[in-house]
């Protein structure tokens, strides 16, 4: 469990609780790492993503489970550079997105953009990530 006790914590809460997007960053078939902007929920001190069924960073996390996050950091990375790490697997256990209340109250707006309906976006991206880190660092 990450120790968000800390000052270092306490700003990586509010993070958590504010940003918008996060960079998941995955390692395709050849061993190049694959980073790629995600939506996200923070739950129960863990990372909650939906995807695409055929998208890369499925296969990818079929084949290689260690994966990185890390939020955008200010203009020269003097500050807020948070990293995390640790492994992703598929949580069919999850209900689709547009059933999880904090998951929607977060991205309605952003999936009333899509021009989809909520259902529609329950099917397009049916596939929950859950992303458990063992490791955060930064400052």
């Amino acid at each position: 469990m990450l120790d968000l006790t800390t000052d270092f914590g306490r700003k990586v809460q509010d993070f958590l609780g504010r940003e918008y997007v996060i960079w998941l960053t995955t390692v395709g078939a050849d061993q190049t790492p694959q980073p790629r902007p995600v939506w996200f929920i923070w739950q129960e001190g863990s990372f909650l993503i939906y995807s695409q069924r055929h998208a890369h960073k499925v296969r990818h996390l079929a084949a290689r489970p260690n994966v990185s996050l890390h939020f955008n950091a200010d203009a020269t990375a003097d500050k807020d550079v948070i990293v995390f790490t640790g492994p992703a697997s598929m949580d069919p256990s999850e209900p689709p997105p547009h059933l999880v209340p904090a998951y929607l109250e977060k991205y309605r707006s952003g999936i009333d953009g899509l021009e989809m309906t909520l259902e529609e976006f329950g099917r397009e991206y049916p596939v929950a990530i859950r992303v458990r880190p063992h490791s955060m660092r930064g400052w």
